[in-house]
């Protein structure tokens, strides 16, 4: 059975930062990418920072420059650092794991977390 926890949501004044921390157990986690998403409600779920099983990272245009994705294959667990966050980053953010290679397509990952709610005020 797998399982996908974040932590490290929360609220947040807008220009703070927030790390947000994603542990999985049930599948050999160095032998997939993972990547981080989010959605708000109305809105389509966003591509935010994946990081393939050999370390190589690739991010989304709204988060390039203030976002870091980490991953520590020994404590199976992905990081999303975040930083100078703005109110309308407010959402669920979500981990989530693809076998293979790197994707920022939310189709081509097979295991995702419950999510964890970040709000961000002015």
């Amino acid at each position: 059975q797998v399982a996908m926890v974040e932590s490290g949501g929360g609220s947040a004044q807008a220009g703070a930062s927030l790390r947000l921390s994603c542990t999985v157990s049930g599948l050999t986690f160095s032998n997939y990418a993972m990547a981080w998403f989010r959605q708000s409600p109305g809105k389509v779920r966003e591509f935010l920072a994946a990081m393939s099983a050999k370390n190589s990272s690739h991010y989304g245009d709204s988060v390039k420059g203030r976002f870091a994705i980490a991953r520590d294959n020994s404590k199976a667990t992905v990081y999303l650092e975040m930083n100078t966050l703005k109110t309308e980053e407010t959402a669920v953010y979500s981990c989530a794991a693809s076998w293979g290679r790197l994707s920022v397509s939310p189709d081509e990952h097979e295991h995702w977390g419950q999510g964890t709610q970040v709000t961000v005020s002015s």
